[in-house]
Parts: C-alpha cells; sequence; structure tokens
C-alpha cells in the first residue's frame, strides 16, 4: 500500500490518488444513476422482415 513503504508519499501523489478516486466515485453514481432496471427493460427479438424485401 502507498505509503506503507519506506519511501513516503508525495502531495502531489497524494492529490493525484484523491482526484482519481473522486472521479471513480462520480462516475460509479452517473452508471447507477442511468442504470435501467431489469423490469424495465425487453428482450431484443430480431426483425429480419426487411431482408424479405431486399434484393440478393
Amino acid at each position: 500500500m502507498p505509503g506503507q513503504g519506506d519511501e513516503p508519499v508525495s502531495r502531489g501523489e497524494r492529490i493525484q490518488a484523491a482526484e482519481r478516486e473522486a472521479a471513480k466515485r462520480r462516475l460509479l453514481a452517473q452508471a447507477a444513476a442511468e442504470r435501467v432496471p431489469v423490469e424495465e427493460t425487453t428482450r431484443a427479438v430480431p426483425d429480419r422482415r426487411w431482408r424479405r424485401d431486399r434484393p440478393e
């Protein structure tokens, strides 16, 4: 784990780690907000009717 070894973690590295964690949390929150519950989805059924009207 960073900061646990012999080398101290620089302030810049701590800031970058905090920024990465904040970005990760924002992405997870956005994904959760955009998530569609399984109950609201429908099964995709292929529509092959267009192939009948299409010349080979």
